[in-house]
């Protein structure tokens, strides 16, 4: 790869995750070395099981989690600064062809950091580096840095209806 795109999944629908890490099983199976960095994200979901199974991929979750269903502490904010600081680091050293930033938008949603130091870090980043960037209420700034921008848009989800999480299935 010549040039790294920047592509941002966002909206209210399910799939964004989903979406990154097909496109993550895609590049590590053409050879390429890929970092997923999940922001907010604590919990070991199936999706990180990836890892034990693709040597080229390499996962590590950047968050407490606990804050969603209150406000983030300043212990949030604080790892969330040091984690964009080391996804800064890794973006600008070349050392992956894909980085993907989970929930990145998720935490900008959530004032864990400025929409001003994801621009500088993306603006910084190796010249060959893919990155995603997923999670609700993408900044119109991010947006309109970005090559590609899906939308995914909930038109009906079985959720609504009381039904649970599918262990396996949903994320």
């Amino acid at each position: 790869m010549e040039k790294g795109y920047i592509h941002i999944y966002t909206g209210n629908g399910k799939g964004k995750t989903t979406a990154a890490f097909g496109l993550a099983i895609r590049a590590a199976l053409s050879g390429k070395k890929v970092f997923i960095g999940q922001f907010v994200k604590d919990m070991k979901y199936n999706e990180t099981k990836i890892e034990n199974y693709l040597s080229n991929i390499k996962i590590r979750q950047l968050g407490r989690g606990c804050f969603i269903y209150e406000a983030p502490a300043d212990t949030d904010k604080d790892i969330a600064k040091k984690s964009l600081e080391e996804c800064r680091v890794l973006l600008s050293s070349g050392e992956y062809d894909l980085v993907i930033l989970d929930e990145i938008n998720i935490a900008l949603y959530y004032k864990l950091f400025e929409v001003s130091d994801v621009v500088s870090v993306l603006r910084n980043k190796s010249e060959k580096t893919e990155v995603v960037l997923t999670g609700r209420y993408a900044p119109e700034e991010l947006i309109e840095m970005a090559d590609l921008v899906t939308e995914m848009r909930e038109i009906k989800h079985y959720y609504s209806q009381g039904v649970l999480s599918r262990r396996g299935i949903d994320c």
